[in-house]
């Protein structure tokens, strides 16, 4: 499909419903999954393995940052080295294979991955991972999966609200969020600045690497009449962070990363988008219209910038096939067609387009018992075109048991660098093609003690067809190929909640990973075992919370850079945080916090030190 065919397709789909554009589902499902398709899903309708951490939780736990939230949950591996630059894996794939979206928006622009570093929690609404290939609601990219981290908007009324937390030893951070909303729309500002002084990246004892981030986002929306709305969003954040080099020439881990006062880097992220969405109540149409973009800039030690930048226009049309009303139907069909290019000041001469269609189904075959079917083809400008596909089932015991299960294929386009490099002695390879990933999960959700809690068992299998990979030259260099065969990953994913006492709840999480290279070396930075403790305490008579969490982390793998430059095993590590929170009065609430309780060595990456303990105290104030 090219692009004049889909803006074709666009025109003709408006013109044969006689509605103007375009509506939000207005209706209430309940719980729901935002993410979980070409529109959002009832969450115990929804098959596919996910996770919803929501604000109560981030602000009670005392997590500061986004990469610290996905620390805890079940089939992800996050990894950083050093403070500026971490990395999410899902299921044993690579961090390319993982898309993540800010308020359904890529954060990452052209081809590059989003590196998370200091992006802070401060006014998220809640965070969305969604496991397994996700390309037939997303495209390239989200392969292995999907986070969407959804920032506040505020509700009905007029909300102020503000937060300062210092650090001992260890920076400073602030926010503030205003909102006015009424029954037809609203508009909310959000300001975050974080000053974080950082640690040795090298763990010699040399100065601090530290990151700077501010953060500010404007959004709002409003109903036109009964049936339309409108709204946008624009985000604009400014990191500056420091970091250390590494050694040409090293002998072990310990001289890997050299203490350096030079090197830094300067980021800036733009995301903007804008929608329209009409639904006539009672009508089994809706429909939606937006235009989205991301532009990211980098910079190192005060050079030119590289500039990526990624544009889309998506049209989605949702028609309730029994004739209901779209928001009750128990069959629904959503369409969406999509553009998108991307494209790199490191290639000028090159960008992408990419034109989609793509089909979902849901349905309700019988009570408690729903399915969820997607098709997509894709027409690329630069690779050849690809259909992906996603079927998941979701089945409601009535003794509170519920059944999941799903399968899909994914894809992930080469990057600009795995296909044009000709810098640090990488050498691009145009020839690549694409690498493929079909994978499927089953699994249970149990009731626990007499619906007091909830755990879930799911065991996945997923298969990575011509994995890109680093190859050396015959005469020096570094270049990349299409491996033969399937790198295969299996897991076990397990979470749990319960609520043990009146004052008491606990919660569990733990993955087991099994994730290999075509020719049966394990996969770097996917740990064989993840586990997550959990607990919190309601106290002070009521008026706060005390919570513990420990993490354990073993058989995690990672690439040297010395002796025969292998990949060998990292030593297994556990930490454990704490935090507490105390209502001072309705308005005002003390916090505290200690990260690194008992100051472990927790090392993800060779060579690269972890932050020691760390101690927090702040004050939030909301009105």
């Amino acid at each position: 499909m090219t692009r004049t065919h889909l803006l074709a397709a666009l025109a003709a789909s408006t013109l044969l419903t006689p509605l103007p554009l375009l509506a939000q589902d207005a209706y209430d499902l309940g719980e729901i999954v935002l993410s979980g398709g070409l529109s959002e899903i009832a969450a115990d309708r929804y098959g596919r393995a996910s996770t919803v951490l929501t604000r109560a939780e981030i602000e009670e736990r005392g997590i500061a940052t986004v990469q610290d939230a996905l620390r805890a949950m079940p089939g992800l591996s996050v990894t950083s080295s050093g403070s500026s630059l971490t990395a999410v894996r899902i299921r044993g794939a690579e961090a390319a294979h993982t898309l993540i979206l800010i308020d359904g928006i890529e954060a990452a622009a052209g081809d590059g991955n989003y590196a998370l570093s200091g992006l802070e929690t401060a006014n998220i609404e809640r965070i969305e991972v969604l496991r397994g290939p996700q390309s037939v609601f997303y495209g390239s990219d989200a392969s292995a999966g999907v986070i969407n981290i959804i920032t506040r908007k505020g509700s009905e009324g007029r909300t102020l609200r503000s937060t300062l937390e210092i650090g001992v030893g260890q920076g400073w951070s602030a926010s503030a969020f205003a909102a006015n909303r009424s029954a037809r729309g609203g508009v909310s500002l959000s300001l975050a600045y974080a000053e974080d002084e950082g640690f040795d990246t090298s763990g010699d004892g040399g100065e601090k690497d530290g990151i700077n981030r501010g953060t500010a986002i404007l959004s709002g929306d409003h109903m036109i009449g009964d049936a339309l709305k409108l709204g946008f969003t624009l985000r604009r954040s400014r990191e500056d962070y420091e970091y250390d080099s590494n050694s040409w020439t090293p002998t072990g881990p310990d001289d890997y990363v050299v203490d350096d006062k030079k090197p830094y880097s300067n980021r800036w992220e733009t995301t903007a988008g804008l929608f329209g969405e009409y639904a006539t109540p009672g009508s089994a149409l809706a429909q939606r219209l937006s235009l989205e973009t991301t532009r990211n800039a980098q910079s190192y030690d005060g050079g030119s910038p590289t500039n990526t930048r990624t544009d889309a226009a998506k049209y989605r049309l949702s028609f309730a096939l029994d004739g209901r009303d779209v928001a009750q139907t128990d069959h629904l069909l959503n369409t969406l067609l999509e553009w998108e290019r991307d494209d790199s000041s490191s290639n000028p001469e090159y960008e992408r387009e990419t034109s989609s269609l793509a089909l979902e189904y849901r349905g309700r075959l019988f009570e408690g018992f729903d399915l969820q079917a997607g098709l997509r083809h894709d027409d690329n400008t630069r690779f050849d075109d690809i259909t992906t596909w996603t079927l998941g089932l979701s089945w409601q015991l009535e003794n509170g048991m519920r059944l999941h299960a799903s399968g899909g294929k994914g894809v992930v386009n080469p990057s600009y660098f795995d296909l044009y490099a000709e810098s640090y002695g990488y050498v691009g390879n145009p020839d690549l093609t694409p690498e493929i990933n079909t994978g499927w999960d089953l699994g249970v959700e149990l009731p626990v003690l007499s619906g007091r809690g909830t755990v879930d068992l799911t065991y996945f299998r997923e298969n990575l067809a011509d994995e890109i990979t680093e190859v050396s030259l015959p005469g020096g260099g570094i270049s990349f190929i299409n491996q033969s065969g399937e790198s295969t990953r299996e897991g076990v994913e397990v979470s749990g909640q319960v609520q043990a006492t009146d004052a008491l709840g606990l919660r569990l999480g733990y993955t087991w990973l099994n994730a290999e290279n075509p020719d049966g070396s394990v996969e770097v930075r996917s740990p064989e075992h993840e586990l997550t403790l959990g607990a919190t305490l309601a106290a002070f008579d009521g008026r706060g919370t005390v919570t513990a969490d420990l993490r354990h982390v073993a058989g995690n793998y990672g690439k040297t850079s010395w002796g025969d430059q292998g990949v060998e095993e990292l030593p297994a590590f556990t930490t454990v945080d704490v935090a507490a929170r105390y209502a001072l009065n309705d308005r005002l609430t003390l916090t505290g916090r200690v990260t690194n309780l008992f100051d472990k060595d927790a090392v993800e990456v060779w060579g690269y030190a972890n932050r020691g303990r760390a101690v927090y105290v702040g004050l939030s104030s909301e009105f």
